[in-house]
């Protein structure tokens, strides 16, 4: 007997769908008396069973089953066995069944570890996770399903896009969507707290890792996808202000303004309105770049679907949750009263600025995303907004907040109020002195130097007045590590943005050209098959003062099924600069172009984000036995 895994798969979803029903029935059926142990165990059983079917559809696509319609048109015979199990995420339906996995995998850790919480406070938090599950899961069966049937059976697949078949995209969408889908822990929470009417300090002490948790995954996805970019698409950028890109942005500078405002409704019993509001808006920014991405209201490389009754179902879903939890929070947010007042030269002054500061940004980010998209739906005048738009709107608000960041170390300092000034006078002086040697001349450029060294310089002194306290050092450790994080981030962009070489040449084979301080030689071409593409692979051979330096190979590839061609750029990275080399098209028998790029210090970029990714981690870690 022949065992249809498409089927098994299919059931569990309805499973699940089942499943959430009955999490919700007891509120919403009255004269039910169900034991919240049940309860408990039944959203525990939520993953696994979401987690089984979702492995049911890999095992569709490893086993090459094309009489499911997602497998057929986006799994080959000829495709590697690696990208046939990404292929399973690669989709808009299969990766809407991850989101529903992460979602579930979430609200299991959030039952496991809210036993401390008021037995209220969790049922009403559970149920509202529990709703955002049953919502997701009716998009995906009603609109989505990746098991749906082929009317008749191809003998063989369409391919998977020939973009999506590389690493970066293997870890890139989970990562996110862990991100993503993390806010929903925060939203439910928050709104949770409103049918309460109240917020204490140790619930904003519960929610505060889950937050930083989030914001975390959020960073590694959008890092991981600016890596992507970067290598995978042969234009040697690693950000373009893209509307999908924005709309993961967006929500990450929530998250950061969040996570502050939590601290300080955790330690001091401040903010507390505020960190609601803000909980509720970031999980609306994430569920936003959901909409963009499959509503089909925009082309990019980013996007899923372009199915219209996809996008009104999102929609709708969002309107309905944003509506539902902005309501419940204006019925209540009298009730969130502080403990004490902010004073502007303190920490929790700082914290308010930052916030301001990183909302104001987010929403000029906002106007600049969807104002056009807003002008094409209605018909009227198309425009662009490009990198000047978010340059000058962008930039200007992210000054104050880095000279905020490095004010911090100091602000937090036991020492005297003379001596914080006199150590920031010399710290401010140090940095420009550095700035004024090492910055080219490009505002841009100094702008970015000074607001890294300012910061590291900050975190070292700090570092230096309290070595001999390790308890205050390690409370501190998550925030120094961010810290230095986001200057080495700065640093390298600053440096590859405002010192970059790009060149596009056409190059005879074995002949050289110079490009800054390096040589270039097209040494040969030569070909060469795998398995689902040909593909033809440069060398260029690379060398500094007759010495060499590196064999650089990039390729041009054609892919059989889809007969698409990609290019995959040749990079010889180190870590003061990567050597960058994208083939183009062949001119004549004997020529090609070749696009050269020069980026010193762009390593620096994602070196950065790690070291964020490890100050969330030691926040979370550190939490409970030190006070920052």
């Amino acid at each position: 007997m022949i065992i249809d895994i498409g089927f098994i798969g299919y059931f569990l979803l309805l499973l699940g769908l089942m499943n959430c029903l009955f999490l919700l029935t007891p509120k919403f059926v009255t004269g039910l008396n169900i034991s919240n142990s049940i309860l408990l165990s039944a959203s525990r059983l939520h993953f696994p069973i979401l987690f089984i079917s979702f492995i049911c559809l890999v095992i569709t696509f490893i086993g090459e089953d094309y009489s499911l319609d997602y497998v057929a048109k986006n799994s080959n015979s000829n495709l590697p066995l690696i990208y046939k199990i990404s292929a399973a995420w690669a989709g808009h339906e299969g990766s809407m069944l991850l989101w529903c996995v992460v979602s579930s995998f979430w609200m299991l850790l959030a039952s496991k570890y809210s036993s401390d919480l008021p037995e209220t406070l969790r049922t009403n938090f559970l149920t509202i996770m529990g709703v955002l599950n049953l919502g997701f899961l009716l998009f995906v069966v009603a609109t989505s399903n990746p098991f749906a049937r082929n009317l008749s059976v191809p003998i063989d697949g369409g391919d998977l896009n020939p973009l999506l078949q590389d690493f970066g995209l293997i870890i890139h969408p989970p990562m996110l969507y862990m991100g993503y889908v993390g806010l929903s822990v925060v939203f439910s929470f928050a709104v949770a707290c409103c049918f309460e009417k109240e917020f204490k300090k140790e619930w904003a002490q519960w929610l505060r890792p889950w937050v930083l948790a989030s914001w975390a995954f959020l960073t590694l996805g959008i890092s991981l996808g600016s890596w992507w970019a970067y290598y995978e698409l042969g234009w040697g950028g690693w950000w373009f202000w893209d509307p999908v890109e924005n709309a993961s942005f967006m929500p990450w500078l929530m998250a950061t303004a969040l996570i502050h405002s939590v601290i300080a409704s955790g330690e001091k019993g401040m903010f507390k309105s505020w960190t609601i509001l803000l909980s509720i808006f970031t999980f609306s920014l994430s569920l936003l770049g959901t909409f963009l991405v499959r509503s089909g209201i925009l082309i990019s490389v980013h996007s899923f679907a372009s199915d219209p009754s996809r996008g009104i179902f999102i929609l709708l879903m969002l309107l309905m949750l944003i509506g539902g939890g902005l309501a419940a929070y204006t019925m209540n947010s009298k009730k969130f009263i502080d403990d004490n007042e902010v004073k502007i030269f303190s920490k929790e002054g700082f914290f308010l600025l930052n916030n301001i500061l990183l909302v104001t940004a987010t929403f000029t980010i906002l106007l600049g995303t969807m104002y056009p998209l807003i002008l094409d739906i209605l018909g009227l005048e198309k425009i662009s907004v490009g990198v000047p738009y978010y340059n000058a709107v962008f930039i200007p608000l992210m000054i104050p907040l880095i000279l905020l960041v490095g004010y911090v170390p100091i602000l937090l300092s036991r020492i005297s109020k003379n001596k914080q000034m006199f150590q920031l006078l010399i710290i401010f002086l140090t940095s420009l002195v550095l700035s004024l040697l090492f910055s080219i001349n490009s505002i841009l450029y100094f702008i970015g130097f000074f607001s890294a060294v300012w910061i590291i310089m900050n975190i070292f002194f700090d570092l230096f007045l309290y070595t001999k306290n390790l308890v205050r050092l390690k409370s501190r450790m998550g925030m120094y590590f961010a810290h230095f994080g986001l200057a080495i981030f700065i640093l390298g962009a600053s440096i590859s943005e405002n010192t970059k070489i790009e060149k596009e040449l056409v190059l005879s084979i074995g002949e050289t050209t110079s490009i800054g301080s390096f040589d270039y030689t097209l040494n040969k071409l030569e070909e060469q098959k795998s398995v689902n593409y040909d593909a033809i692979i440069a060398s260029v051979l690379v060398s500094k003062n007759d010495s060499f330096v590196a064999e650089i190979k990039p390729e041009k590839r054609l892919y059989h099924s889809s007969e698409s061609a990609m290019t995959e750029a040749g990079i010889f990275a180190k870590l003061d600069r990567d050597l960058y080399v994208s083939l183009g098209n062949m001119i004549d028998d004997n020529k090609w172009s070749l696009r050269v790029y020069d980026k010193p210090f762009i390593r620096f970029i994602w070196i950065g984000t790690i070291f964020m990714i490890i100050g969330s981690i030691l926040s979370i870690r550190l939490r409970k036995k030190f006070n920052e």
